[in-house]
């Protein structure tokens, strides 16, 4: 009887033994075993959350800038008088029989204007936000201790779109003294139009470089715990290259850096009429670098002490400044253009990783 109770108590002593020896790696031993690196690679799927900020705009013309006007159709000026402003009736009737005609007032009796309003002027309802996108995710980590580890969030750098929202008018206003002032002066005010940044598909398009690095908590124990939940909280780096803006909106701007130029040329009423100038104004777009902070929830779930499953959600406060200028060789800056970005992206991961 005592050899049969020694027997059970030394079967029972045995049995985490036996499972050890049975399961190396899950048991219900403390886990100190743990793998100093590991890497996975899955889908990467990023969410901007931001809302479009409007765009800013400055031109070469300065407030209260006097420019001749040049030849302009009579019905040109008919059609940008202030409304509610004072004419007088001779220079109404002169300008309404050369309407009738269809004739041009000449540039020896057009005179001079004062500009205002395309010195700098704010776009409210306008800007860019950026597209929703799914790319090939790399994690790397390397663990200080079981629990604590560093991770390098990568990924193959994804095209992003950049959907332009609404329409950019330019408000011009001034004083004409056509005929010398002899007749009075012409208040002139007009809403030009620029372009509609919704109605050519993506504005604008960015290959998007966004590696992050985290400290990050796991829970649980290696060895222990097949499923172990973590924490992270880290910097993102964002660069942006490859920049390309829509052709119409690209267009659009060239045309306003025409009108710009015909002021800067003394041929102030081609700019309401949208004739070229002697100008060839280029575009270019560009996009500032940008740090943010950037958090994470996450698991991972080991199939074995080498390979593992891992799920995480993190979020990025991110936001950079796009600048759109249109130039020309003589001229200089005609156009610049500012918005920021604001793209706070949540960030979606899955993939599947190995431990060495």
């Amino acid at each position: 009887m005592k050899k049969t109770l020694l027997c059970v108590a030394t079967s029972i002593a045995a049995l985490p033994m036996l499972t050890h020896a049975d399961s190396p790696y899950f048991s219900l031993q403390d886990g100190d075993g743990f793998k100093r690196f590991s890497v996975s690679v899955g889908a990467l799927h990023v969410m901007p959350q931001g809302k479009a900020q409007p765009f800013r705009v400055n031109t070469s013309v300065k407030e209260g800038e006097t420019a001749k006007v040049g030849d302009i159709k009579a019905q040109t000026v008919l059609d940008n008088i202030k409304p509610g402003s004072s004419v007088n009736p001779l220079l109404k009737a002169t300008l309404d029989g050369l309407a009738l005609i269809n004739a041009d007032v000449p540039s020896a009796l057009s005179g001079t204007a004062e500009i205002r309003g395309l010195s700098q002027w704010d776009n409210p309802g306008t800007g860019l936000e950026a597209d929703d996108v799914t790319t090939l995710g790399i994690m790397t980590n390397y663990f200080f201790t079981d629990n604590i580890s560093f991770e390098m969030k990568a990924g193959i750098p994804p095209k992003v779109d950049l959907q332009g929202k609404g329409k950019i008018y330019a408000p011009f206003s001034a004083t004409a003294t056509p005929m010398g002032g002899a007749l009075g002066n012409l208040e002139l005010e007009n809403d030009i139009f620029i372009t509609d940044l919704e109605a050519h598909g993506p504005a604008a398009s960015a290959r998007a470089w966004t590696p992050a690095f985290e400290f990050q908590y796991h829970f649980g124990k290696t060895g222990v715990n097949k499923f172990r939940p973590y924490i992270g909280v880290g910097m993102m780096y964002a660069y942006f290259n490859e920049l390309e803006i829509n052709p119409q909106t690209e267009k659009d701007l060239i045309a306003a850096g025409h009108m710009i130029a015909n002021i800067k040329e003394g041929n102030a009423g081609a700019s309401l009429e949208g004739k070229k100038s002697s100008a060839n104004p280029k575009v270019k777009l560009e996009a500032t670098d940008a740090f943010a902070p950037i958090a994470t929830v996450g698991f991972t779930y080991d199939f074995n002490d080498k390979w593992f499953a891992v799920g995480s959600v993190s979020y990025a406060h991110l936001k950079n400044e796009t600048t759109i200028t249109v130039k020309d060789a003589t001229h200089g800056e005609l156009i610049k253009s500012t918005a920021d970005i604001e793209i706070n992206p949540i960030l979606a991961y899955a993939g599947v990783g190995y431990r060495f």
